[in-house]
């Protein structure tokens, strides 16, 4: 720091993070036609499995997995108890399906023994305060910061906790709401104390799903389309300023 520069306020720094981040929730709700519907109904236990078989797949190939597997295995304490190789064969369009199998049912088999459940489910974390909650499930090997934040917020909880994917990620990076350097794991709790405590699920949700969408139409990873973005003023990310004139820069 230059002697002469004024001394860096943290507090006020983060209120400015903080205007800013509402001020992007806003201008993008606004674009993308906020409230959004919620896209799953589904109670918390079949929300683990399914954002489970979601790792590294396509949501269409993960969403077959996931139908396939019920059609076979009607409850999960079937899914529990079956051959591991029947599991792996119901999997088969998502992708490692012989990791996720083996993983799936150790998750189950760890649930069923949990003495903070009854049996084989998860609607007791309805009355778990939700940091709680999410150190509970992220013990479970395969579940971190995005699968439990998801399990609260998309299954019929409803709980508010903010989830992170690739596409939400990149986008607060070009926004200067996260550091570059920061990965998506430890950027849950940076995003999520940017938003007021007192947000409901249907606001945390739109907040995730706005910034989601903004980066699958919009911020691109490739050619981000800078010209129609209503964020763009907000952004810091170095190759706008070429997009903006038309040029060809690609990447961060």
């Amino acid at each position: 720091m230059d002697l002469f520069d004024p001394p860096r306020d943290p507090a006020a720094e983060t209120d400015a993070l903080r205007a800013k981040a509402l001020a992007i929730h806003d201008r993008l709700c606004h674009a993308y036609g906020c409230p959004v519907p919620f896209f799953s109904d589904k109670d918390p236990l079949s929300e683990l499995v399914s954002a489970l078989l979601s790792h590294r797949t396509k949501n269409a190939d993960s969403a077959r997995a996931y139908h396939r597997l019920r059609e076979r295995f009607p409850t999960w304490e079937e899914v529990r108890d079956a051959p591991t190789a029947e599991v792996e064969d119901a999997l088969a369009p998502c992708t490692w399906p012989e990791q996720k199998a083996p993983r799936v049912q150790a998750v189950l088999r760890a649930i069923t023994d949990a003495p903070e459940t009854d049996g084989l489910g998860l609607d007791a974390l309805a009355d778990w305060p939700a940091d709680r909650a999410r150190r509970w499930l992220q013990a479970f090997k395969g579940v971190g910061p995005k699968t439990s934040a998801a399990v609260l917020l998309f299954s019929r909880l409803r709980i508010p906790a903010l989830p992170v994917d690739s596409h939400h990620h990149r986008v607060a990076q070009r926004l200067g709401l996260i550091p570059k350097s920061l990965a998506v794991g430890p950027s849950h709790d940076a995003l999520a104390a940017l938003i007021p405590a007192d947000w409901d699920a249907q606001q945390v949700y739109d907040h995730h799903e706005a910034l989601m969408l903004h980066g699958q139409k919009c911020c691109f990873w490739r050619r981000p389309d800078c010209p129609r973005c209503p964020v763009v003023d907000l952004c810091v990310w170095p190759g706008k300023e070429d997009r903006l004139r038309g040029g060809t820069r690609s990447g961060d």
